[in-house]
C-alpha cells in the first residue's frame, strides 16, 4: 500500500480533533488567549489516569524532554501518526527521527508542567508545558500545547497531535508539503535505530 494511503486511511481512523476552546477555555476570560483558550497546564486540575495510560503519558513526556529510548517508543505502534506544525511522518520509525533529533539540537529540554483534560478508552489529552534551551543560543523558551494521544485496542499510540499554535493543522496545500518533507527525510539526519 502507498504511504500516502497508509497515511490517510491512518488519519481516518485514528485522528481527533479536539475543541481547544471546550477543553482548555478559563472560566476567567483574562486567563484566556485571544482565541479563547488557556493552553498553560494547571497541574492541580488535572484528571487521574489509570496505571496504564500513566506509563504512556510518562513515555511522551520523556521523548519530549530528550530520552530518545527505545524503550519510549514502543508506546507508538507501529504504524502510527505524529502531526504538529512542523512535521507529519506516519510511521513509528520516522516519529523517532522528531525525538532523535531533540538531543542535537537542544542543550536541555524539560517537561515543567502537564494536566491531563480528557481521558476516554481511546484518548488521552492533556496541556503540556515544555521548556526549551537550544545547542546554539543557550535561551530557554517555555511553550504550551495541548496534545492529543489515540490509542488502538492494544493501548498503543496511533495518532498523536500536538496543537501549539492554538488552531488545528491543515492535512492540504503546501505547510503539509513542508510538513510531510520533514517527516519523510528527518531520519536520515537523526539516524534512529533502525529496530524501531
Amino acid at each position: 500500500m502507498p504511504d500516502s494511503q497508509r497515511s490517510e486511511e491512518l488519519q481516518d481512523k485514528y485522528e481527533k480533533r479536539p475543541d481547544p476552546v471546550e477543553l482548555t477555555s478559563n472560566s476567567d476570560p483574562s486567563q484566556n488567549s485571544s482565541s479563547g483558550v488557556d493552553y498553560e497546564p494547571h497541574p492541580e486540575k488535572s484528571i487521574s489516569l489509570e496505571p496504564e495510560k500513566e506509563k504512556i503519558l510518562r513515555s511522551i513526556c520523556n521523548l519530549y524532554s530528550g530520552s530518545a529510548s527505545e524503550e519510549d517508543m514502543q508506546v507508538y505502534a507501529a504504524e502510527a501518526v505524529y502531526d504538529d506544525s512542523w512535521s507529519y511522518c506516519d510511521t513509528r520509525y520516522k516519529i523517532a527521527g522528531q525525538w532523535y533529533g531533540i538531543p542535537k539540537i537542544m542543550a536541555k529540554t524539560r517537561t515543567i508542567k502537564t494536566e491531563v483534560v480528557s481521558s476516554k478508552p481511546d484518548k488521552i489529552i492533556f496541556k503540556l508545558q515544555q521548556e526549551y534551551t537550544p545547542k546554539p543560543l543557550p535561551i530557554s523558551k517555555k511553550v504550551n500545547s495541548l496534545v492529543t494521544l489515540t490509542l488502538d485496542k492494544e493501548g498503543k499510540v496511533r495518532y498523536h497531535k500536538d496543537m501549539w499554535n492554538q488552531k488545528d493543522y491543515s492535512h492540504e496545500g503546501l505547510g503539509k508539503v513542508l510538513k510531510d518533507l520533514n517527516g519523510d527525510h528527518l531520519t536520515k539526519i537523526t539516524q534512529p535505530p533502525e529496530s524501531l
